[in-house]
């Protein structure tokens, strides 16, 4: 039987996303693509925010005067900037990245995984509780927990996105 090949999957315990799994109320998932190549983190961090999808994004963005290029991304994947379109990194180890959104609110995570013959790329989100009721219970409101399908299903493409464009490389 054939494995999909975006899979939801815990984060290896060394990521960084781990840090907002014990936050109440705070959302987090994971999802993990092997490619059949090795490649560099920095290769997946630029092919992930150079993907048409993603440019997508970076265009809207545009309307929040959070503008970013692909010459950006590149410094970004290399270390050179810590900074990128609407995002500013929280934490970067060698292998992963941890980004948090200018509102404070999201955070996105990226991992890669050498194996013996292939990569295991990560691609996590965070969305940490905004509001806190009078009863002392955590909630993410009304916008994400209405929209949480389409992000699960925007995670899911994005990372085949980024799967699909570092395998177009590795052919040529």
């Amino acid at each position: 039987m054939l494995m999909p090949i975006i899979q939801k999957s815990p984060a290896p315990a060394n990521a960084l996303i781990h840090k907002y799994t014990s936050v109440p109320g705070a959302y987090t998932d994971s999802y993990c693509a092997d490619l059949p190549i090795q490649i560099s983190f920095p290769e997946y961090l630029f092919a992930f925010y150079t993907t048409p999808l993603f440019k997508l994004e970076r265009l809207i963005l545009l309307l929040v005067r959070k503008p970013s290029t692909d010459a950006q991304a590149g410094e970004l994947a290399n270390g050179v900037r810590d900074t990128f379109a609407a995002w500013t990194v929280e934490a970067r180890a060698e292998n992963q990245i941890l980004m948090c959104d200018f509102a404070g609110s999201t955070r996105s995570w990226l991992m890669v995984v050498p194996m013996e013959k292939s990569t295991r790329l990560y691609f996590g989100s965070v969305v940490v509780p905004q509001r806190v009721s009078k009863d002392g219970k955590s909630s993410l409101g009304f916008i994400f927990s209405t929209l949480l399908g389409f992000h699960k299903i925007y995670s899911v493409l994005l990372l085949a996105s980024a799967r699909s464009r570092l395998m177009r490389r590795a052919d040529k």
